[in-house]
């Protein structure tokens, strides 16, 4: 069994570099510099601290060593010691007071500012990438982030500090086990950051992606759970499912395994560093040239090295998947939509909604010929226009181009003296209400999904556009009324009644284009006769693109435009149409005898 996620993968593109993910990240953390700055300088003075750990173990160790004859030498050392440590932890948590908000703040505006870019991107690039994965690529960067801006502020930044401070230390005193120390602490952190780079994040990658591929997956499944229960197929989607979980399983082995064998190789770096700066201390001590505290300074350095290069070489890797996490965003927030408003583009004017194609050249990106060649049409404001044809004609095309879902080759389309391009797209969208054959709805309440059209209806306005749409009875019966959750995409209403929500949303709109894709075509014959005199209603006064198969819902057009191969092959009235005996009057024939 297998899943096609060629068109998926089209939207990837080329993988960022660490350098890149890198910086994007950082540029959130300069969007607050004074919690930065708060961090960083306490964290700096936490580390000042931490360095002094081993100084004040040592010198506890040589007043003690001393011998109990005098013994405040060693309780002054040892209260230095117990406030080198409280100091340390004191001030190395207020940092984490101003890394708290930073980080909550630029997690949240991480996840806003992506979702705003993927909204703005193309229905075709929505077309091609399942929703799912987007949504678990979004929520999964927040996390990246985290996890990236914990390793290097808190982590990492300090750690190269206290582990290059602590071998200076030593250098100051034995020059061999200074160099010793900062000749393994730069192996261990060079061979940590170039290995997981080269050895680790490419499998790491296959595993991000395939995490993507399993919400994208099941949320596809879950979506269309009635249609699985229609078919009984409980039973292929898990195995579906399965297949998609193992194929991550499998590549998740090799990436956990990866990390594992340079947790191995720099474990042993750790063992040199024990056994070389013990070993040559001991040395020192047996010339005479390192005290017991000396030794215990040793110890104690080592301790703490380790303590710090464990944790560089988990953030390392832990940054690199955080890394890997938000690279999806990163190259969101780099990537340009694919239809974009002109710069400083105006609102559209609302007016009588003449409609204008002029000379339109358009194609589908996998098209080899434009579908539009010089297409010219002009609809004029109030006019009722039936558009018709064979599948794949062009007439939803037309419907997407009106609203500018797609830009054009060549030429302009024009709505009330505005040429579509030059005008913001979502005002241009609110001008234009569509009545589509299946309306999704969002999983809110009734009340919230007529009024998505005009968030600043008021309850007897949303009250008055469901009686328009013929909604208001079903909607009373309703134990909650207008507040009832409709599930996602309205599953828990039957077709027809999210026709009329979709159609009092139309009235509620109020625009002056009105855009009726086959919005009868599902429904049975009593509710049909609903939904058109609902739909009668909402044409009034209004310019009318409806799109219809059954031509018995069109008789009444100002004007019918039979569609083939993206030309208008004829153009007129109902009964101009099927006296003149061609194309029209031939699909006419062909539904009389269905019906």
């Amino acid at each position: 069994m297998t899943d096609h996620y060629e068109d998926e993968d089209e939207n990837r593109q080329r993988v960022l570099s660490n350098k890149q993910v890198l910086g994007f990240i950082s540029r959130y953390w300069l969007r607050t510099p004074w919690l930065l700055t708060g961090t960083v300088v306490l964290t700096l003075i936490a580390i000042g601290f931490d360095l002094a750990l081993p100084w004040a173990a040592g010198r506890l160790v040589d007043a003690v060593t001393a011998g109990p004859a005098n013994p405040d030498p060693a309780w002054r050392a040892w209260a230095v010691f117990v406030g080198v440590y409280l100091a340390f932890s004191v001030i190395r948590n207020t940092s984490m007071r101003f890394l708290i908000p930073m980080s909550a703040n630029n997690m949240k505006r991480m996840t806003d500012e992506a979702f705003k870019r993927v909204q703005g991107f193309s229905a075709d690039w929505h077309a091609d990438s399942f929703a799912g994965a987007t949504v678990r690529r979004l929520s999964r960067a927040m996390w990246g982030y985290d996890v990236v801006t914990d390793a290097a502020l808190i982590w990492f930044g300090p750690a190269i500090i206290v582990l290059f401070g602590l071998c200076g230390m030593m250098a100051m005193r034995w020059p061999v086990v200074g160099l010793f120390a900062f000749i393994i602490v730069v192996l261990y952190i060079a061979s940590n950051i170039f290995l997981t780079a080269l050895y680790a994040r490419p499998s790491n990658l296959k595993s991000v992606a395939m995490d993507s591929r399993i919400g994208g997956a099941i949320a596809d499944s879950i979506s269309s759970n009635a249609t699985v229960k229609s078919f009984g197929a409980e039973a292929r989607e898990e195995a579906r499912i399965a297949s998609v979980t193992e194929m991550w399983r499998t590549v998740t082995i090799k990436t956990w395994n990866r990390f594992t064998d340079l947790w191995l190789f720099h474990n042993l770096i750790l063992v040199v560093l024990q056994a070389g700066l013990t070993g040559l201390l001991l040395m020192q001590w047996q010339k005479g040239l390192a005290t017991t505290g000396d030794i215990a300074f040793a110890i104690t350095s080592f301790m703490l090295m380790t303590s710090y290069l464990r944790n560089i070489g988990e953030n390392i890797r832990m940054a690199q998947r955080g890394l890997d996490d938000t690279e999806d965003v990163a190259r969101f927030a780099i990537t340009e939509p694919q239809v974009a408003d002109a710069a400083q583009a105006p609102a559209f004017r609302s007016e009588a909604g003449e409609i204008v194609f002029d000379r339109v050249v358009f194609r589908y990106k996998s098209a080899d010929r434009p579908l539009y060649d010089r297409f010219t049409l002009r609809i004029a404001p109030g006019e009722r226009v039936a558009l018709v044809g064979p599948t794949g004609s062009g007439k939803s095309t037309f419907v997407k181009l009106v609203q500018r879902l797609y830009d054009l080759e060549s030429g302009a389309i024009v709505i009330d003296g505005q040429d579509v391009s030059k005008v913001s797209q979502g005002s241009l969208r609110r001008a234009i209400a569509v009545v589509p054959q299946d309306p999704a709805l969002f999983h809110r309440t009734l009340s919230d999904n007529i009024r998505y059209a005009r968030p600043d209806a008021t309850a007897e306005e949303i009250a008055l556009a469901a009686r328009r749409a013929r909604a208001a009875d079903f909607i009373a019966r309703l134990p909650a009324g207008y507040d009832t959750l409709v599930g996602e995409r309205g599953v828990k209403l039957s077709g027809g009644e999210r026709q009329r929500v979709a159609i009092a949303r139309a009235f509620l709109a109020d625009a002056p284009i009105l855009v009726l894709d086959e919005a009868t075509s599902s429904l049975d014959v009593e509710t049909e006769r609903q939904v058109q005199a609902a739909m009668e209603e909402l044409m009034v006064g209004r310019t009318t693109i409806v799109i219809a198969h059954r031509l018995s819902t069109i008789r009444g057009a100002d004007r019918i435009l039979v569609f083939d191969e993206g030309r208008i092959v004829e153009e007129g009235r109902h009964g101009e149409l099927v006296k003149k005996g061609g194309a029209y009057a031939r699909l006419h024939a062909v539904t009389e005898g269905a019906a």
